[in-house]
């Protein structure tokens, strides 16, 4: 069985063979920290997750590299609306996102480059591109002269007429061919800058992805994955200038895109007020960041994907229902095992059918459930964990999940710690500590101590119960129910509870 994935350089479904077996290469388009990430942003960091634990199942060494585009317009602008040094809003934002990715349950990657960590690469780079006149200067600039290279347009499959005429590429008298993109650009002292050859000025974007690629992973490397909205101009760039600079070497080997992301059917836009944050989403789910990870892994990567509360709702419960399997099963030694379980590696192998996937995991679970001897259910259960690591689901401990101790605890140890005091005009640190203030007063002050008044109540059903008072058992469950308590009922009384 081997892996095969859908290669956007060649237009098809192709067999995956890395350039060593023995060390495979990968590098993802990470952020660019301007504001908090979206739920947009969050598809590839979840794809791309997936697919690198495949990696790390099939081949002895992956090394993953997704970047921080640190230096950039769109930083610069946010600076200057926010009224805030840009290296504080830069600092802030990576620790925003750090945190955000980490409620989605992601693997850190192997190598996390920051653009403005890498600018003498850059350099190094553009001065390749100029001494084989592949770029030229102009104005205060440095551009790479698109007709030099004639296979541009090569994973677009379009040519050159063609993209530019669907895309906004910026018109400037400078330049020699309006497809003509910028390598280095010049800053004002008041701008962020280094000096250089050319004059004191910061990189063109497309340039900091190929020379960081290649500072971790070499002049040709094995994956390139990010957004289909990157495809042009971003990843045709990258191809242009690397492949100028390093003749006759190919840049990448296979280039990996997921779809895009709507909400509700429309393009997320904050005008429409259908914008998500990945925070925000996380929020919906009541900190369940598996039950977002696994509403997005119900679509393939390739595919359009449409985020819905219906749909992140749906996930939770699918994703309570296999916790309660695992439950159900703790009395049952697990062993660690990375054995390829009932179809769902079968299922990653071909280009990640994570639906599939994920369909062939409910299975699982139903098995366990109906499964009567030990060894059955022990089999079984190692196979449900081994392809929810996969999956990157299924990494809890059952009552952590069903009965929320894994929810909000940041929060909610924020709140404690910062309630007094908050100022009139917060900072987004103190309105974060704000929504947690709010999502406790929305609780029950009941409910917020937790675990023992829950039981006691579940005591006195149990007593209700036994005095055939069922008026009175009724009534807390339904007490319970609205507080978010689902009781778990059988036949011999009841067993367990989980959060709703």
């Amino acid at each position: 069985m081997n892996l095969h994935i859908y290669n956007t350089l060649e237009g098809q479904k192709v067999p995956f063979e890395p350039l060593d077996k023995a060390h495979v290469r990968m590098y993802v388009c990470g952020p660019t920290v301007y504001d908090r990430a979206h739920i947009g942003n969050a598809r590839p960091i979840i794809v791309f997750d997936v697919l690198y634990r495949l990696l790390r199942r099939l081949y002895p060494r992956v090394t993953y590299v997704r970047n921080i585009t640190d230096v950039d317009d769109k930083i610069i602008k946010a600076a200057e609306e926010c009224g805030e040094e840009i290296g504080t809003l830069t600092e802030r934002m990576i620790n925003c996102f750090h945190e955000d990715i980490r409620g989605l349950d992601v693997l850190p990657p192997d190598e996390e480059p920051r653009a403005t960590e890498h600018i003498e690469e850059m350099k190094k780079l553009i001065e390749k591109l100029l001494a084989t006149n592949h770029a030229y200067r102009a104005d205060g600039h440095v551009l790479f002269h698109v007709p030099s290279y004639p296979d541009y347009g090569k994973l677009s499959h379009r040519d050159r007429e063609e993209m530019i005429a669907g895309a906004r590429v910026e018109v400037a008298s400078y330049k020699k061919d309006p497809a003509d993109f910028v390598l280095w650009k010049p800053s004002t002292p008041d701008l962020p800058g280094w000096e250089s050859p050319w004059g004191r000025g910061r990189p063109g974007w497309h340039l900091e992805c190929s020379a960081m690629s290649q500072r971790y992973l070499g002049e040709t490397f094995d994956i390139h994955g990010g957004g289909l909205d990157l495809v042009f101009p971003h990843h045709e760039n990258e191809i242009a200038q690397s492949e100028c600079a390093y003749p006759g070497k190919p840049f990448v080997r296979y280039w990996i895109h997921n779809g895009y992301l709507t909400v509700d059917g429309e393009k997320m836009s904050k005008s429409l007020g259908n914008f998500i944050t990945i925070r925000e989403a996380l929020d919906q789910a009541r900190g369940k960041g598996e039950a977002v990870r696994f509403n997005m892994l119900g679509t393939h990567y390739r595919q359009p994907a449409d985020w819905t509360d219906a749909g992140l709702q749906g996930a939770i419960h699918i994703m309570d229902r296999l916790y309660i399997a695992l439950r159900d099963a703790e009395d049952v030694e697990s062993l660690s095992s990375s054995a390829s379980p009932n179809g769902v590696l079968e299922a990653l192998m071909d280009d990640l059918n994570t639906p599939l996937a994920l369909r062939r995991l409910q299975r699982i679970a139903s098995q366990l459930n109906k499964a009567n001897s030990v060894d059955r259910k022990r089999e079984l259960k190692n196979a449900l964990l081994s392809s929810g690591e996969l999956l990157g689901l299924l990494q809890k401990e059952p009552d952590d999940w069903l009965k929320g101790k894994i929810t909000y605890e940041v929060e909610m140890e924020a709140v404690a710690a910062a309630t007094p005091g908050l100022g009139a005009r917060k900072t987004e640190q103190e309105e974060e500590i704000t929504l947690g203030i709010k999502f406790a007063l929305e609780m029950d002050a009941e409910l917020i101590r937790g675990e023992p008044w829950i039981n006691q109540k579940i005591a006195k059903r149990i007593e209700a119960r036994k005095r055939k008072d069922f008026a009175a058992a009724d009534a807390i469950r339904d007490e319970l129910a609205e507080k978010g308590i689902i009781l778990e009922d059988r036949p011999d009384g009841t067993t367990d509870w989980r959060r709703a």
